[in-house]
């Protein structure tokens, strides 16, 4: 999602504020971030020695947004480098900021496009990879550009080490679906899932975003996963769209997911015309089992 710039917020001067903060080009530190980012003087910004001049682990939230979880996340585990990519630049602005004002020296931002992710790091080089409510891209033609894509999971799975991990929180239910299918296809095991990670995960950080959409009844799907035996024959999965993995009976949906309110919008008022189509003239048991 495409964030607005507010009235009197310059841009430009923002990003050049925050510059040491936001790295454009992450590709020069592939499989040096543990080292290249570790303080001066040995120890991290709590005190504690996190190993011979460099972090226990490299954490990376990829579609970070403005920087708010990465920042808290930084904040909870001083000796892992946490690092946080987007290509908004406005987000930049916002995280960079952030990143100032917490006075942490393990988080930095970068400003790259998440589907070139593999450029930025050198394979085994990640623990963890957070996919925090990635743009749902609902439509069928749009499958591709979904972070959860089994395409991008294999790609995922050169930069995360053996043993690590793959978090993803949305408020949307069939992305949850969806990604579930294709950890499978990319040869991943899934450790846990969940349907209400707000109430499994009380405290876990979180953003303003995810504020937001709990205001407005939104549940958190989450589940973790890890790369299990790399698919020896792989091939990309059909493209589908996301409306697949809506229930049949959009009466019972009570909340609809962000960036698929037209499409819900389209399917119920498409229902109600042939329900009352059928149901013209016809008595009621009769509209009811043309429009089913």
């Amino acid at each position: 999602m495409h964030a607005r710039t507010p009235k009197h917020f310059v841009l430009e001067e923002r990003l050049e504020r925050y510059a040491d903060f936001i790295e454009p080009a992450p590709q020069d530190y592939a499989g040096r971030w543990a080292e290249a980012c570790y303080p001066l003087g040995g120890t991290t910004a709590a005190g504690g020695a996190a190993g011979a001049g460099r972090f226990r682990e490299v954490h990376l939230d990829l579609g970070c947004g403005k920087g708010a979880f990465t920042v808290e996340s930084a904040r909870r585990e001083p000796d892992v480098l946490f690092l946080g990519m987007d290509g908004e630049p406005l987000c930049m602005a916002y995280a960079g900021g952030l990143a100032a004002k917490s006075g942490l020296e393990n988080v930095v931002f970068l400003a790259w496009d998440g589907h070139r992710v593999t450029e930025a790091f050198a394979p085994g080089e990640l623990s963890r990879i957070y996919l925090n409510f990635p743009t749902p891209f609902p439509r069928k033609r749009q499958a591709r550009r979904r972070l959860t894509d089994a395409t991008c999971l294999m790609e995922y799975r050169r930069i995360l080490a053996p043993d690590g991990t793959l978090r993803l929180k949305t408020d949307s239910r069939p992305l949850y679906l969806f990604t579930l299918e294709e950890l499978d296809a990319a040869g991943y095991q899934v450790l846990w899932t969940s349907e209400d990670a707000r109430a499994d995960f009380p405290n876990e950080p979180t953003s303003g975003y995810e504020e937001r959409l709990a205001a407005n009844g939104a549940k958190v799907f989450a589940l973790e996963a890890t790369p299990g035996p790399e698919p020896a024959h792989f091939s990309p999965t059909p493209q589908r769209g996301l409306v697949e993995y809506l229930p049949q009976d959009l009466e019972k949906l009570d909340y609809v997911p962000l960036g698929m309110e037209a499409t819900v919008w389209n399917m119920r008022n498409r229902e109600a015309k042939l329900w009352a189509k059928g149901h013209k003239g016809s008595g009621t048991a009769g509209g009811v089992e043309k429009a089913n």
